[in-house]
């Protein structure tokens, strides 16, 4: 298949590069935070979570967004790709059945040009089906 060229496709791998350093970044912010990186950028068929980790009993999907400001980095994560996180979560959990017992929370790393990673804890909540 041939690679698109032009403005819409460079503008497309550009924010695809940034996307890839902010969640490097957010990977090496939540080390120093005491987080213990268990995978990234899984994508599991029914959703994908950028990164997971464990920090003691808390197993944890993180959710990366970088913008030009935190208002728009924040209302980026809508209930769609919430649901389709916590999904994602819950298969990646069926093939690890030995993790099952940890506590689950679902947090984001939003990420805007100058300033050092926001981390949110709890940042959601799934909805119950």
């Amino acid at each position: 298949m041939a690679v698109p060229r032009g403005p819409d496709s460079d503008r497309r791998r550009a924010a695809l590069r940034r996307g890839r350093w902010a969640e490097t970044l957010a990977v090496w912010w939540l080390r120093f935070k005491g987080y213990r990186i268990l995978g990234r950028d899984l994508r599991l068929g029914v959703g994908e979570i950028d990164i997971l980790a464990r920090r003691g009993r808390l197993l944890v999907a993180i959710e990366v967004k970088h913008r030009a400001d935190l208002l728009t980095a924040g209302e980026a994560i809508d209930r769609r790709g919430q649901a389709r996180i916590a999904r994602a979560l819950l298969r990646w959990l069926a093939q690890h059945p030995h993790l099952a017992e940890l506590d689950l929370r679902f947090d984001a790393v939003l990420m805007v040009p100058g300033h050092w990673p926001r981390h949110l804890p709890d940042a959601w909540r799934p909805e119950p089906d």
